[in-house]
């Protein structure tokens, strides 16, 4: 019968051996924050006296409870773009890490396109940052319209998202990056009097058991690229 081996408790830390001596490797930072705190609350209910044990127990998890809600909120802020309400580049590249390590675990199968919006430069410069600011909230809810819960999307910065879509083969993916920007393509917007398009082009790379996030976004970031400058003979 096989020795069955017991995982290491999440967010504690861990040994492994490395030339024959063991050394410690530190849970994650926010893991080990959240367990400083418990720690501290640990120690305080030990040194309460009995007659007045049950009082300051609840203050404390009160305590406890505050803090670790505000961590998670610190946390959450930490990872979103504020104006958007989608993970920014930090946020979406911490998805897509996940995500990789599940699809070499369990030889799924996904697809990441990074999008460049076109043409926002001259409306932020023509209209204000207002209008550009609202050409992005319509982009992202168009998105939002082409892709399932379980999809992330992100922004990587200024102009540029990412999404990342589960179990797409190429060719799928390549027709949904194809949709995306025929989508955004039919956007139009009003300022002033004036009626003016954005556009995007899209790139993708395809997710698979030997794929790697940075690799990975920089091969999506070159097909946008390649992709764009197609679009501007097109026109």
């Amino acid at each position: 019968m096989t020795k069955k081996t017991r995982a290491p408790p999440s967010g504690t830390a861990k040994r492994c051996k490395t030339g024959g001596k063991a050394r410690k490797v530190a849970a994650p930072r926010g893991t080990r924050t959240k367990a400083a705190i418990r720690a501290i609350s640990a120690s305080a209910l030990k040194k309460t006296a009995p007659d007045s044990a049950k009082p300051a127990i609840r203050r404390l998890r009160a305590q406890l409870a505050q803090a670790l809600a505000r961590i998670d909120e610190l946390q959450a802020s930490a990872d979103t773009d504020f104006l958007l309400e989608i993970p920014n580049r930090r946020g979406f590249e911490r998805e897509l890490h996940r995500a990789i390590s599940f699809i070499k675990r369990y030889h799924a199968s996904g697809a990441l396109i990074v999008l460049d919006v076109d043409r926002l430069k001259p409306i932020n410069d023509a209209y204000g940052h207002a209008a550009g600011d609202r050409v992005l909230k319509t982009i992202v809810g168009e998105l939002r319209s082409h892709v399932r819960a379980s999809d992330v999307i992100g922004r990587l910065g200024g102009d540029e998202f990412a999404l990342l879509l589960w179990n797409l083969s190429e060719t799928d993916a390549r027709a949904k990056a194809a949709l995306l920007e025929q989508a955004i393509d039919r956007l139009s917007f009003s300022f002033h009097g004036h009626t003016i398009t954005a556009g995007a082009s899209a790139g993708i790379a395809i997710l698979g058991p030997h794929a790697e996030a940075g690799n990975a976004l920089d091969e999506a970031d070159r097909a946008m690229y390649v992709r764009k400058a197609q679009r501007r003979h097109e026109t």
